[in-house]
């Protein structure tokens, strides 16, 4: 304990105050420490670029009180008046103590700055995007005045034998910001001739839809690429990503406000940085080729490396698009359950290392203390699925009319008991009267016959997380 030493060489004013100043420090720790583990997003702060650069000063500033006080505790019980043989020992064992309480403000700087990194080359500075520049200008309320926000995520297969980017996975994660309640929309990749807004200028190009002079061609995962290859219509290079935030957003009757592409294999890296995914197989799946001659995830409750979920998520052998995306959006659940600040904790810089070779966005890094404080809800809160797929809408054919019904329809759903606690001003729970709603967890929906029906469903069902 710091002035333990003093106190016993006799320095007893220099002892009391330094243990007094410990048990300050302890005690505002514990606080803290407790505070956090009460509520995350208490934590949610240190993603912002002045705290994480405060956090590496305080931990070399800390660093060096302690080394300097362990040293001057040596000197203070006087070692000079021990033995050669004694001054040596006891110098190497200070010396070795030195070493060990400096570690952990070591460790905590490393970890710091290997998320200040991950953040800088994930998230741009300045996105080519007018609605990041508005919500900047307002950081105590930086998503404006929305009600939800809504993520496309995006899976690419940027393999090295084919030319640019397919986004063969696309999900839109619609997020209700105050309950943080969630709804996975699943697109088709052969989503076929999809439209644009007026606003695009796509829409004058494919007035009809998307290719819609091919009868076999325009699929949805053609659109990025097609808009990065012709940025003489697009108005400038590189806008995939705002075609196909249009046409998805368009097609859901959503703005879709931001966008998240994953490249495929590098989110193999990243399940593995984590120690797998835990995930229900419902039947055995091959993998590797057109054959599936690489191996099988046998069906049952299995621990899946990043290879295997990678696989899990992608094979078609003996399966087609629409289970694809079923197994996909497990994949997804399983991820974001699974990833717990404990993990990401223990194994964080194999995750920094893996998120930044994989991960693409235009969601601005003003944003990204809001995002964790917003993803702390989502954790907490019901995410429920829809997928556009047979039999209740058809890829060749697309209803528009009615995958917005359904859109506004699951996101109504995914609300109203919340909206209905909220109003009685009581819990879910019947034992807890005037209690917050806002971490009230709801229902889960009831079981329906087929995985492919229009109604949105309950990951945990769907896939046993």
């Amino acid at each position: 304990m710091p002035g333990a030493a003093h106190l016993r060489a006799g320095h007893r004013r220099t002892g009391l105050v330094l243990i007094s100043a410990y048990a300050v420090l302890l005690l505002g720790l514990l606080a803290y420490g407790l505070s956090v583990a009460s509520d995350l997003s208490n934590a949610a702060f240190l993603a912002d670029d002045t705290a994480m650069t405060t956090v590496i000063v305080l931990a070399v500033v800390f660093a060096l009180a302690w080394f300097a006080l362990l040293v001057t505790s040596y000197i203070a019980l006087g070692p000079s008046r021990l033995p050669q043989q004694g001054q040596v020992v006891t110098g190497i064992v200070v010396g070795v103590l030195c070493v060990a309480v400096m570690s952990p403000f070591a460790l905590t700087a490393n970890y710091v700055i290997a998320a200040r990194d991950s953040i800088g080359a994930i998230f741009p500075s300045h996105p080519d995007d007018p609605q990041a520049t508005v919500a900047a200008k307002d950081p105590e309320n930086p998503w404006g005045d929305k009600e939800r926000v809504n993520f496309l995520l995006i899976g690419g297969d940027a393999a090295g034998n084919r030319t640019g980017v397919r986004t063969d996975s696309m999900n839109v994660a619609s997020v209700d910001l105050k309950t943080g309640a969630t709804v996975l929309f699943s697109l088709p990749r052969n989503l076929q001739h999809v439209r644009f807004p007026p606003s695009s200028p796509l829409r004058k190009q494919f007035p009809n839809g998307f290719m819609a002079e091919l009868p076999n061609g325009g699929l949805l995962n053609e659109v990025w690429q097609w808009a990065n290859d012709h940025p003489q219509v697009m108005g400038g290079r590189n806008q995939g990503p705002r075609a196909l935030m249009d046409a998805i957003g368009y097609t859901l009757g959503l703005k879709i406000d931001y966008y998240m592409l994953m490249n495929m294999y590098g989110f193999a890296d990243l399940v593995d940085a984590i120690g797998g995914l835990k995930i229900r197989v419902e039947k055995d799946i091959k993998w590797g080729g057109l054959y599936g001659t690489a191996g099988v995830i046998k069906a049952g409750y299995r621990k899946l490396n990043g290879e295997e979920a990678l696989w899990y998520g992608r094979s078609r052998v003996g399966s087609d698009d629409f289970s694809r995306m079923a197994r996909q959006r497990c994949v997804i659940g399983a991820f974001a359950q699974q990833a717990t600040p404990a993990v990401i904790l223990a194994r964080f810089e194999k995750i920094a290392r893996a998120a930044k070779r994989l991960a693409q966005t235009n969601i601005p890094r003003h944003l990204v203390q809001p995002l964790v404080e917003l993803a702390l809800k989502v954790k907490q809160a019901k995410i429920t699925s829809l997928q556009f797929v047979p039999p209740e809408f058809y890829s060749g054919r697309p209803d528009w009319a009615k995958i917005r019904r359904a859109t506004k329809k699951a996101i109504a759903d995914s609300v109203r008991p919340a909206r209905r606690a909220q109003t009685a001003n009581v819990s879910a729970s019947p034992s807890v009267t005037g209690a917050s709603p806002t971490r009230t967890r709801a229902m889960a929906p009831t079981q329906t016959p087929t995985k492919n029906a229009a109604k949105a469903q309950s990951l945990d069902e769907l896939c046993g997380l």
